[in-house]
């Protein structure tokens, strides 16, 4: 396999904060077009969240086959509609395939397509996304189609787009505005001419890191005043929501998705249990028997990670700064330590903790030969990369999303996704937990929608426990699953409706 070596040289500025947002008219005219190079090349003023992960997902066609920039093509899809940008329509056909592939894991999304025959609760709704643009989200855009809303979609993330499920979008007469290795430049030129269009006055908003909402709530404040609803997955995104309710500058009802049950305990526990492996094995073809491993952090995601590598035979350590999940590990069989300790002997390194500076230069410096590093948060601050951009150490481009950092004495480490999210950015994710996911979003969508005035006040929500259990109803029949139900009785003594919800607020499960 070839490679190539270089020396990085970094300016002091090389860092973006976690919860900076940048704007494209803070850094540059809006309309300023970026030349060649500059759309092929990494920003490191990139919007965080759009930058925290992205996706090496295997694509029928690599970005780099043809260079000409989505934006300079004048491409129709078979009905002549011109409203959509991506990296080629001849795709679609492709991506069609992909989308049916998905839909068979999908179920909860397909039964919703089935009960909308009668009646289309989204009717009317003109909802504008930016989220990862997958086969899986593509499942999820058709159904809110077939619930009768109006779609106009761009990418949350310059590299999870999968260029062919754009075009299928695209050829479907949905507006796409994204393709894989986006600039800066044409993130949020995509986002923009979802929002921007004559004549359409989107009133919901389904957003994945907050980017979407705030570039309407900055440059269309008019138009921001008129939606009806927000619906946030994001960590990132839930938090400047947060930011907007305590200034009191959120003038429309948002439901915090994110910390849904069916986001939190299926989503980041058995994805991240099933996708850590993936994304290890596909970049590094490891075998993990025997192998001692490091997990920083022990919530939803870290107990995943954990889980998965003790079943496959690794020797798992836990650091944690929260005594409750602290004792969990140890409860679990796991041992608690502090990273300085178990530094100079572990194999692999992963971090789960969505904090800054996690591993640092420090610990990169007292790593063995051939340390696999990587990161499972939700940010790419955990892995103080930005230390390692320095002229004496030489990084070596052996896979893409994997490279080997090199010290002057040859010791290596083996650097994953840069420091990124590594199940996006090198593997995939089970497309039955992006189902959980996606009906709670469009479920999210049309409460919010349908809502009495009143019901909502300018505020962030949790979805309603009813519909967390809506949700899970919804999935168990793929497994055969029969519920017990309650005797009146037995309803009664427990103070419970028979039909739920079966747990209060502050239940943990």
């Amino acid at each position: 396999m070839r490679s190539s070596k270089k020396k990085y040289i970094v300016s002091g500025s090389a860092g973006v904060k976690a919860q900076q947002i940048q704007f494209a008219d803070q850094k540059q005219e809006f309309n300023k077009r970026p030349t060649k190079i500059g759309r092929r090349s990494l920003s490191r003023s990139i919007s965080q969240s759009s930058t925290d992960s992205y996706s090496s997902a295997a694509s029928y066609t690599d970005s780099s086959d043809d260079e000409t920039s989505p934006r300079d093509k004048q491409q129709k899809n078979s009905k002549g509609s011109s409203d959509f940008c991506v990296k080629n329509i001849k795709q679609a056909e492709f991506g069609r395939r992909e989308i049916e592939i998905a839909e068979q894991e999908m179920p909860a999304l397909m039964a919703l397509r089935k009960r909308a025959q009668g009646e289309k609760p989204l009717a009317g709704a003109k909802i504008v996304g930016c989220t990862h643009i997958t086969a899986q989200t593509a499942v999820l855009m058709e159904t809110l189609g077939a619930l009768g809303a109006q779609c106009r979609w761009a990418a949350c993330n310059i590299y999870s787009t999968l260029n062919e499920v754009a075009a299928a979008l695209a050829e479907s007469g949905f507006p796409v505005f994204a393709w894989k290795g986006e600039s800066e430049d044409d993130f949020w030129w995509c986002i923009d001419r979802c929002v921007n269009v004559e004549g359409w006055q989107p009133n919901m908003i389904l957003d994945d890191g907050g980017d979407l909402t705030h570039w309407i709530y900055k440059k269309y404040p008019n138009m921001f005043k008129k939606i009806k609803g927000i619906v946030e997955e994001s960590v990132t995104g839930v938090h400047r929501l947060y930011q907007l309710s305590k200034a009191g500058k959120l003038c429309v009802p948002a439901m915090n998705v994110n910390d849904s049950v069916t986001k939190q305990k299926f989503d980041n526990l058995y994805c991240c249990r099933e996708s850590i492996l993936d994304g290890l094995k596909r970049t590094t073809d490891m075998m993990f028997g025997g192998k001692q491993v490091v997990v920083c952090g022990y919530g939803e995601v870290g107990k995943g990670c954990c889980a998965a590598l003790k079943a496959m035979g690794s020797i798992v350590y836990v650091t944690e700064i929260d005594p409750i999940c602290a004792l969990q590990a140890c409860m679990d069989g796991f041992r608690l330590v502090k990273l300085n300790e178990v530094i100079r002997q572990v194999d692999i390194v992963i971090t789960c903790t969505g904090n800054k500076n996690v591993v640092t230069r420090e610990h990169l410096d007292r790593m063995k030969n051939s340390c696999i590093v990587c990161n499972m948060g939700h940010s790419n601050t955990e892995i103080d990369v930005a230390s390692l951009r320095t002229p004496e150490l030489t990084w070596e481009r052996v896979r893409s999303q994997v490279d080997h950092v090199i010290w002057p004495d040859g010791k290596r480490i083996v650097l994953l996704a840069e420091g990124r999210l590594l199940n996006l950015s090198c593997s995939t994710v089970p497309t039955f937990v992006l189902s959980i996911t996606a009906t709670t979003q469009a479920l999210a969508l049309i409460e919010l929608y349908n809502a009495p005035e009143g019901r909502y006040k300018q505020d962030v929500y949790l979805l309603p426990k009813k519909m967390d259990e809506y949700v899970a109803s919804l999935h168990l029949p793929t497994f055969d699953a029969h519920l017990t139900e309650l005797t009146d009785e037995q309803a009664k003594y427990l103070g419970l409706n028979k039909n739920g919800p079966f747990k209060p607020n502050y239940y943990r499960y």
